[in-house]
């Protein structure tokens, strides 16, 4: 008598759906007593898989895909091509796939991961809640990279935010700057601006600096046009009201503010000192070069797809696990000056 995954269900008590995920290696969302309980009667029932169908289902491609959600941000082209980099070194191939910050378009994708096409995604998510995720029946391994889907029930690779801003700020409250705004101040999709700004006022406050809300700035979709809209805004303050440095949240906006310092013939760092995060390559060569927080992205990268493989290769059975990568601070002139020369600081 053939023994099917109906049978082990009614004999033990749980799903199909469940029995499946124990018979596939597919254990993060099984319990380890139910896990032992399903594979008590596999071996009691002498259940046989259909070894063609299974074959089927199970066979790799080694191919991955990255969704990511900003195709005109250089720093999601630097995490790709580090992902790409990794990948190839363990002989997979990645398929780029952009998202647009589209909900919609992050549902197809993972609702749409074809196991014959891709073994596994690695998802930055700017649009999805944990909500969606947890009723979302993927057909694949899945990693999260960024500020977005805390508790969701994948791997998850990002740096902390908080602890980031909180040493960018740092950093200009050490130069001597007193009076510091903030560019990138919204609502967004993502956490990141919430969690940037807690650690830009956690710094303020320890430093009894006043938090000015009129010196939060919002900073649109973060890109160059929105720094240079935010900086235009602040100069056409009084002087006296004029911060002496700026936090912007990324390095696009960091690049749009300096522009308009530049054109507008003010000094840079000696009038508004300027910082920014993501390290993108347009900032190394800046004029003056951008200070800013560079996430590890290497190491993000590594991580992300080591983790990614080993989940389709059932090597990882744990539960999902959140890993926080290091970030540096690159003291540059921006914020030093152009006599100063420029610093590495480790996190």
């Amino acid at each position: 008598m053939t023994v099917h995954l109906k049978d082990i269900a009614a004999y033990t008590g749980v799903s199909i759906k469940t029995v499946s995920n124990v018979v596939n290696g597919n254990y993060e969302h099984v319990g380890p007593e139910t896990r032992a309980l399903v594979l008590d009667a596999i071996k009691k029932m002498n259940y046989k898989p259909n070894s063609a169908a299974r074959h089927l289902r199970k066979a790799q491609v080694s191919v991955l895909a990255y969704a990511f959600p900003d195709l005109t941000n250089p720093y999601f082209a630097d995490i790709g091509n580090a992902i790409a980099t990794e990948a190839a070194r363990l002989n997979y191939t990645v398929l780029l796939d952009y998202t647009f910050s589209e909900r919609d378009k992050e549902l197809n994708i993972l609702t749409g991961m074809s196991p014959h096409l891709i073994d596994g995604l690695i998802l930055d998510s700017h649009a999805l809640d944990v909500e969606d995720i947890r009723q979302i029946k993927s057909s694949g391994p899945i990693v999260l990279l960024g500020e977005r889907l805390f508790g969701a029930p994948f791997d998850h690779v990002l740096i902390d935010n908080t602890a980031a801003a909180y040493s960018a700020t740092r950093h200009l409250i050490e130069a001597g700057k007193r009076k510091i705004a903030a560019i990138g101040v919204q609502k967004a999709r993502s956490e990141a601006p919430s969690l940037r700004l807690q650690g830009f006022m956690q710094a303020l406050t320890e430093a009894n600096l006043p938090i000015d809300s009129s010196l939060l700035m919002d900073g649109g979709l973060w890109h160059r046009a929105d720094g240079a809209s935010a900086m235009q805004e602040l100069l056409k303050r009084k002087r006296e009201d004029w911060p002496d440095a700026i936090f912007c949240f990324n390095d696009l906006m960091a690049l749009g503010a300096i522009s308009v310092l530049g054109a507008a013939g003010y000094r840079i760092p000696e009038d508004i000192a300027i910082i920014g995060i993501d390290d993108i390559e347009d900032g190394r060569y800046a004029n003056p070069a951008l200070s800013t927080i560079e996430p590890d992205k290497q190491e993000m990268a590594r991580i992300a797809v080591q983790m990614l493989i080993e989940r389709i290769k059932g090597q990882r059975t744990q539960p999902p696990e959140s890993i926080y990568v290091p970030f540096r601070l690159h003291a540059r002139t921006s914020t030093l000056g152009r006599q100063a020369a420029s610093k590495d600081y480790n996190s």
